[in-house]
């Protein structure tokens, strides 16, 4: 009885291996970091974009 309770438990752990859960968790958060950051570069973009522009503008006025 004693035995059959032990591999039961051993086949259960094995079973319970949660290994890939980490690898998962991994995956989630790489993900959230690209899209919080694809969403910043289009909000930076945007003010770098606008930066330029202004800069052109002046540099634009003074070579006229």
């Amino acid at each position: 009885m004693r035995e059959a309770l032990l591999r039961l438990y051993v086949s259960l752990q094995i079973v319970r291996d949660d290994r890939g859960q980490d690898l998962v968790e991994y995956a989630l958060v790489i993900g959230l970091i690209a899209l919080g950051a694809t969403a910043g570069m289009n909000t930076l973009a945007g003010t770098i974009g606008s930066a330029f522009a202004a800069v052109g503008t002046k540099l634009g006025s003074y070579t006229s």
